[in-house]
């Protein structure tokens, strides 16, 4: 099986943007934004496999993510590059809401005053 990942000129906005409109997907760039490839089976624990596999296509698909073979395991990787070249600060832009919006449940959840 060969996994479709597009050419960089074919990352389209719609797609990547609809990849990311699931919270478990962005929770997902969020942990792969660290950088490094992850095995799959680390970046997500505690849901079913052909959960994460369909979340992995939609994120290969989209141009989201690498996906690699790696013995028995896929290795997942941030294509940041592509997306950095594609879409200038979208990628640095929804990390930064992502954090944010961490912060401010956070600080709900232990009824902290918002900065």
């Amino acid at each position: 099986m060969t996994a479709n990942h597009p050419d960089r000129n074919q990352i389209r906005l719609e797609n990547v943007l609809t990849a990311l409109g699931n919270p478990l997907r962005l929770t997902v760039v969020r942990v792969l934004a660290g950088g490094g490839e992850h095995a799959c089976s680390a970046v997500l624990q505690g849901i079913p496999k052909s959960t994460l596999t369909h979340h992995w296509r939609v994120l290969r698909d989209s141009g989201v993510i690498w996906q690699r073979p790696y013995g028995r395991e896929n290795l997942l990787s941030l294509r940041r590059e592509d997306l950095d070249a594609r879409f200038p600060g979208l990628l640095d832009a929804l990390l930064g809401a992502v954090q944010s919006d961490a912060l401010t449940q956070e600080a709900t959840a232990k009824n902290l005053p918002l900065r």
